[in-house]
């Protein structure tokens, strides 16, 4: 079982709905979790579009990723889904973890009233979902020789 670590820069939002996505979708072959570079509040407009689909992130906490680090925890793949630019804030782990950077927009910046949020947020949501599934075939194709 590969273990994988999705990180955005709070633990608010994108990480969170890899994370459920990648437990659900890949659960035979992943063990999935998520942080930020600093924890932060999980986004509501995020739970509720989660919720639509049927993954419940209602009672889900955010951990930042250097309380991971200092517990000596270590990953297969770490994926940012963040910007390049926050990725790079992003501690090395431990171990010979394949490093992936996934860009997102992130929820917390988007405009408009409430409804034009969320459209956004689902549009969100299923780019997510989509890049998780192509991870999950490639691995399924590859093995372990994408590490290489």
């Amino acid at each position: 079982m590969l273990h994988v670590l999705f990180v955005c820069e709070h633990n608010s939002a994108r990480s969170q709905m890899a994370e459920a996505f990648l437990q659900r979708l890949g659960a035979e072959e992943f063990a999935a979790e998520s942080c930020g570079l600093e924890a932060g509040t999980i986004n509501p407009l995020v739970v509720e579009v989660m919720a639509e689909e049927g993954y419940d992130l209602s009672e889900k906490t955010t951990r930042a990723a250097f309380d991971l680090l200092k517990q000596g925890r270590s990953y297969d793949v770490v994926i940012t889904v963040c910007s390049q630019k926050a990725s790079e804030q992003c501690p090395l782990f431990p171990g010979r973890a394949l490093r992936l950077n996934w860009p997102f927009d992130d929820p917390s910046r988007l405009e408009g009233d409430r409804e034009a949020r969320l459209a956004q947020i689902r549009i969100i949501r299923d780019q997510i979902r989509k890049q998780v599934a192509a991870f999950i075939d490639e691995y399924k194709e590859k093995g372990l020789s994408m590490f290489l």
